[in-house]
């Protein structure tokens, strides 16, 4: 039992460091004791209930439901916006969410490998401030980027841009994500630009990905990149419910293997699985498969969606 006297020396130590802010090296100095023994007293006044601490949640921010969907999912990390009806504002809400995410967590000599046809990428990347300090990162393009011209300006752009953000050098992919046949792939890959990039994937630290569904969004589908209606169908006939990198997965996450893969030009499933962090951008009802699917197959292991999907998520 905690005599008197040491409540009193706790609650007296809780109230310099707590209410009046004073360092605990401060509070050592005043009161003639070590700071080891202020670090104790501290503590203990924490599990005397002397202190008693607390969050206030501000508005738009929604730990319990990261958490909730970090645990269910074995992710490294999760980070939740408010849902909109609006797809524009969401894909605004993302963008700044992975901006932020970006500016904050990009460490030194970072190999960041980005997918081309990400309109939630160009978000982040039009909301993100250059960094105040030098990372020597490198941006790598991990889908092929050649297409429509105009689209393919978009991609070539969010390379870039990313690169100069972080004061870092850009790698792109000088290749279609889609080709016509295998050999056409085999050809393209070894072109030496090309190979430069394919070569960087290996050593990719920071992945940022959109993740689709089998329905391409409006910038892939106006970039020419897009498999026909038929094949489409030929997914979904075998599962297929989302994509990272043109790379397809059914409900489970299990790959979806066709012919079809073999006519990609970009980064693997299993490659993208090794990437030590490997972010997935996504949100809203039409994708809730795909990203249910992406985090079951562990092809992400960062989540930035919004709460209505993380509520979905945590629920089945």
């Amino acid at each position: 039992m905690v005599c008197i006297d040491e409540m009193r020396l706790m609650a007296k130590v809780a109230s310099l460091y707590y209410e009046q802010k004073l360092r605990q090296t401060d509070i050592a100095n005043q009161l003639d004791l070590s700071q080891a023994t202020v670090s104790r007293l501290l503590k203990r006044a924490l599990d005397e209930n002397i202190v008693h601490i607390s969050v206030r949640t501000p508005m738009g921010c929604h730990p319990e439901l990261e958490l909730a969907v970090q645990e269910q999912y074995g992710l490294k990390e999760v980070i939740v916006v408010d849902s909109s009806f609006d797809e524009e504002q969401l894909l605004r809400s993302l963008g700044a969410a992975t901006a932020f995410y970006l500016e904050t967590t990009i460490k030194n000599g970072e190999y960041i490998g980005i997918s081309s046809w990400s309109e939630t990428l160009l978000a982040a990347a039009n909301a993100m401030q250059p960094l105040s300090r030098s990372v020597s990162a490198r941006v790598i393009q991990i889908l092929g980027s050649i297409g429509n011209p105009t689209a393919e300006k978009h991609a070539a752009q969010l390379t870039r841009r990313l690169a100069n953000l972080v004061h870092g050098n850009a790698t792109l992919l000088p290749a279609p994500g889609v080709v016509g046949s295998p050999e056409t792939r085999d050809i393209l890959l070894a072109d030496p630009f090309v190979s430069e990039a394919t070569a960087l994937f290996g050593q990719i630290t920071l992945a940022l990905v959109g993740i689709g569904s089998v329905e391409p969004s409006r910038l892939l589908a106006s970039s020419g990149n897009v498999f026909s209606g038929k094949e489409l169908h030929l997914l979904k006939d075998h599962g297929a419910v989302g994509d990272i990198c043109l790379r397809f997965f059914d409900a489970w996450g299990q790959p979806v293997e066709t012919p079809l893969n073999d006519r990609v030009i970009g980064m693997s499933l299993e490659q993208l699985k090794s990437v030590r962090r490997t972010v997935g951008i996504a949100g809203g009802e039409r994708k809730f498969a795909a990203i249910r699917g992406a985090i079951r197959g562990g092809w992400v292991n960062v989540l930035i969606t919004d709460d209505t999907t993380a509520k979905q998520l945590v629920n089945q």
